[in-house]
């Protein structure tokens, strides 16, 4: 898939989740923000994401947000703002523009720090909240960055880290290039480039097996500590692989006793430490000083073990300056993988994953996508077509597969468009959007407002059986497979109807209204007349709005001040929201719902 057909599917994608395709630029671009956010989260280069539009004039400077996304230990903090265009050709953006978006996004930043935002916005705002949290935790955070989203090509992809109340802020842009070399390939890995001889002077010095009867070759080297701090400073998240996190917490055992043995005993660093390990796409072999094979440098690294080790690295330096980390050295099992299919390489990894993460577990969402379960799925959405019998749905087992499969099959325009009209994007569901779906019609939704991958890791938890063997759950059938599509369908229909009308915690209300249809009417639903229909009619959507302002109240009410998507985490709030009163008349006229 071409770069210009990428920005055209990537503004389809927009315009098919807004309500109406003459939507209000400001619209477009908080979906645009979101998309692109959310990728960003499930690859892993950020955490889970919260639209949040703040536009504003203090002075003579001017304040803009898009959204935001903090750490769960909260010590690290992401900033976004965005320019969208929605032209519908590749267009140009000068640097000035992304970091004039950087720097108004900065002055949010910078305004919250110093105490003087909070006090001078009205507590209904939905960056109320974040910007007093700022404020009062400011001194606790240890890495903020802010990326300019655009749907334009910029020349540069980042501007010099900027100091706020002294703090490094680094500024990063994700344009729609930078995008689509993520999303077409479906490996974020292949931007991550390690050249160890211009970070520490000298490849590093290893064993070295080649693969002749493998599908991978095999290193082991030895990593000198200041060269892996540089590389996490370099690339942070973006070093591990889709959904695993990089750091858990400084006061964790592990993680203490990393610290602390840098800070006493750094030169017995590697005698303590049972080392990380390392996948990588394409590795360059030279020649270390006195001969022997060194690593000059690596293509697609990725950490799949030893995201602890590598983050303590950077946060112990950073937090205690006088720690000599030339005195320490981390072990390093090195996998250049040599797989072509891709399938087989994402399960290569995920086993990798698997066996080597034993000090802290990888979550059942960055091994899942060869579960039994999902493959059924994929298999069921490839050969169940819509009551038209032609059009089908397309879930996307493997992050990018959509894309790959479009770049596939659609080799010429005329292709690629009858391609996108059989399965258009409104109809891809990822694992994420599933468990989503899913649990909130199990009447969880302050388990969908944890984020996707918690969400989707308490979803697999309860698929399992009680058989020991994990990968012993109930496969859907192609009735079950239709109704979860219907489930999806009221879904996405109640996420398209709420977003343009609540400026605020769209994700929060539209689970809490799934979950309170599923538990005032879920029983009378006519989930096969949803399926034929493939839509919802009229007068659903009229409920849905309805009870939609009357939840966002009751979420409002009963926040008391906290934020509404902190509040909606608790069940004590879906316990008031289930309880609440609300409008029942429009249901007698809703032709899904079964006469009582």
């Amino acid at each position: 898939m071409t770069l210009d057909e990428f920005l055209l599917l990537t503004h389809g994608q927009v315009r098919s989740e807004t309500s109406d395709p003459s939507s209000s630029h400001p619209y477009e671009e908080s979906v645009f923000s979101e998309i692109v956010m959310q990728h960003m989260a499930d690859v892993g280069m950020t955490y889970e994401p919260r639209v949040c539009h703040y536009s504003a004039k203090i002075g003579n400077a001017n304040l803009r947000l898009s959204g935001y996304a903090v750490s769960e230990d909260g010590d690290q903090l992401d900033l976004f703002v965005s320019i969208y265009s929605g032209a519908d050709s590749l267009t140009s953006i000068p640097d000035s523009e992304t970091k004039n978006a950087a720097d108004q996004c900065l002055r949010f930043l910078n305004k919250c720090a110093e105490g003087r935002l909070a006090a001078t916005m009205d507590e209904s705002n939905d960056a109320y909240v974040l910007a007093l949290t700022i404020q009062e935790t400011f001194q606790q955070i240890d890495e903020i960055r802010v990326f300019v989203l655009t749907d334009r090509v910029a020349k540069a992809k980042n501007f010099k880290p900027r100091d706020i109340s002294g703090k490094t802020v680094k500024l990063e842009v994700m344009d729609i290039e930078r995008l689509h070399r993520h999303w077409a390939e479906g490996k974020p890995r292949d931007e991550l480039v390690v050249n160890f001889e211009e970070i520490g002077g000298a490849p590093l010095p290893c064993i070295y097996v080649p693969g002749e009867t493998t599908d991978y070759d095999y290193a082991l080297t030895a990593i000198p500590g200041e060269v892996l701090r540089h590389i996490y400073e370099k690339f942070g998240a973006r070093l591990l692989e889709a959904n695993v996190r990089s750091f858990l917490s400084a006061t964790g055992k592990v993680n203490k006793g990393i610290r602390d043995t840098l800070r006493r005993d750094p030169e017995k660093f590697m005698a303590y430490n049972n080392g990380i390990v390392l996948v990588a796409d394409e590795a360059q072999l030279g020649r270390c000083a006195d001969k022997i094979p060194g690593i000059s440098w690596l293509k697609g690294m990725q950490i799949v073990n030893g995201g602890q080790t590598t983050a303590s690295l950077y946060f112990t330096k950073k937090k205690y300056p006088e720690v000599d980390l030339g005195k320490v050295r981390i072990p390093a099992k090195v996998i250049i993988l040599h797989v072509v299919n891709s399938t087989e390489e994402e399960a290569l990894i995920s086993d990798i994953s698997r066996y080597a993460n034993s000090q802290n577990s990888v979550k059942q969402s960055d091994l899942s996508a060869n579960k039994p379960f999902h493959v059924e799925l994929e298999k069921l959405a490839m050969s169940v077509f819509c009551p038209d019998g032609n059009s089908r749905w397309f879930y996307e087992r493997a992050a990018g597969s959509y894309n790959t499969m479009l770049a596939r099959e659609g080799t010429t325009l005329a292709k690629l468009k009858q391609l996108k009209s059989t399965i258009p994007t409104s109809r891809k569901i990822t694992k994420t959007d599933l468990a989503k779906f899913l649990c909130s019609f199990d009447q969880k939704p302050d388990q969908v407002s944890l984020g996707s991958q918690k969400n989707f890791e308490k979803f697999m938890e309860s698929l399992r059986t009680n058989s020991e063997n994990e990968n012993e759950v109930r496969l859907p059938s192609v009735a079950e497979f239709k109704r979860i599509i219907a489930k999806a369908i009221i879904y996405k229909g109640a996420q398209k109807l709420i977003r343009p009308k609540f400026p605020a915690f769209q994700a929060n209300i539209t689970t809490y209204v799934v979950s309170l249809l599923a538990s005032r009417v879920g029983d009378r639903l006519d989930l096969e007349q949803i399926w034929g229909a493939q839509d919802i009619s009229q007068e659903l959507q009229k409920l849905i709005l309805e009870w939609a302002g009357e939840v966002n109240g009751v979420l409002h009410a009963s926040a008391n001040g906290r934020m509404v998507s902190e509040w909606a985490k608790k069940p004590d709030c879906w316990e008031i929201v289930r309880s609440a009163n609300y409008s029942s008349g429009l249901c007698d006229d809703v032709p899904e719902l079964r006469p009582i």
